[in-house]
């Protein structure tokens, strides 16, 4: 089933996906699980939001280099990855304090599929959101025109 973005909600919704999604890094899995929450919100692709217990926490270093703010789900705490070969800076982050209706998400870990070299739904590698804000995860069965990109910040 095709999903358009523009179908999705706005303030967003929290779905559970029972699809395998896996982060990996300079040759190492950084996490691992059937038990993400899909975030969906309308001109975004999905974000995934991975239970702590199914991000290996070796892999994560708490940022303090940057703090942004949602409208929707609260104040963002951001993660460095960590894995033998170095440190991508910023690359996931979580709500430890979600704004209420978000209650879900807290402590889960969300990447962006940008700042690390694979990210997967069950076999098929996601192409990043573009722009270095949002964190969407794109695949086959979702469809655009997604936010991201240069003069869409506006929509």
């Amino acid at each position: 089933m095709v999903e358009s973005v523009w179908d999705y909600p706005r303030p967003p919704r929290i779905e559970p996906s029972a699809r395998r999604v896996r982060v990996v890094h300079d040759g190492v899995v950084v996490a691992d699980s059937t038990r993400a929450l899909r975030v969906l919100e309308t001109s975004h692709p999905p974000g995934f939001y991975i239970p702590r217990e199914d991000v290996v926490a070796e892999r994560l270093d708490l940022s303090t280099a940057r703090a942004t703010v949602c409208e929707w789900k609260g104040a963002a705490t951001y993660f460095d990855v960590v894995t033998p070969g170095g440190r991508v800076d910023r690359a996931a982050w979580t709500y430890t304090t979600p704004r209420p209706g978000f209650e879900e998400i807290r402590d889960a870990v969300a990447f962006y599929a940008q700042a690390v070299d694979e990210c997967w739904v069950d076999d098929e590698r996601v192409i990043p959101q573009e722009g270095s804000f949002y964190g969407g995860w794109i695949t086959g069965d979702v469809v655009g025109p997604f936010k991201g990109a240069a003069g869409t910040t506006g929509w």
